[in-house]
């Protein structure tokens, strides 16, 4: 029971930091990224793009409930995009869990409240309003999604974590260009 107890107010704590405003420490990768070439200044998500190839992007995701992007620009020239996402923390995925998924800005929280019970994942199964799906990781782990990029040409499509409670801070938008 102490046990119990213990473990229950260490989770409302590290609930309370996440929640609470402060800045959480940088979970950045150590190693320098490669420089961009000196013609161009690409901003730091091109870069990431340009890194991952020209039909991919490299996503983190922490322990303090965050990915490192806001926006993901899809070129208009892929068919297919893929987004590998890594969790950069070291919470097991049933504490501090994360995916990546990918809908309309304005179905992300009818999807996320539906999936909520839903385990592994926390994604209804055959929702139809889901375009893709990454599966739930905890930290250290990696995972993967492709999809059609035709399925969100017209625009107004999201990533997003539905872990219970993570969508209001992970969260961004898709923009094909």
């Amino acid at each position: 029971m102490k046990l119990h107890s213990t473990l229950l107010a260490a989770s409302i704590a590290l609930t309370l930091a996440a929640c609470g405003g402060a800045e959480a420490p940088s979970q950045a990768p150590t190693a320098a990224a490669p420089a961009a070439p000196a013609a161009t200044e690409a901003a730091p998500a091109e870069t990431a793009a340009a890194q991952a190839g020209e039909c991919a992007f490299n996503l983190e995701s922490n322990d303090a409930m965050q990915y490192n992007a806001k926006n993901i620009d899809v070129p208009a020239s892929c068919t297919q995009f893929t987004i590998h996402l890594k969790h950069v923390g070291s919470m097991p995925v049933a504490a501090m869990g994360h995916n990546v998924v990918i809908a309309k800005a304005a179905d992300a929280a009818s999807v996320a409240a539906d999936g909520a019970a839903v385990k592994p994942d926390h994604v209804k199964e055959g929702d139809a309003r889901v375009i893709a799906k990454s599966n739930m990781i905890g930290g250290g782990e990696s995972t993967s999604v492709t999809f059609d990029v035709a399925k969100i040409a017209e625009g107004g499509y999201n990533f997003f974590c539905t872990f219970p409670g993570h969508l209001a801070m992970m969260n961004g938008t898709l923009t094909v260009k």
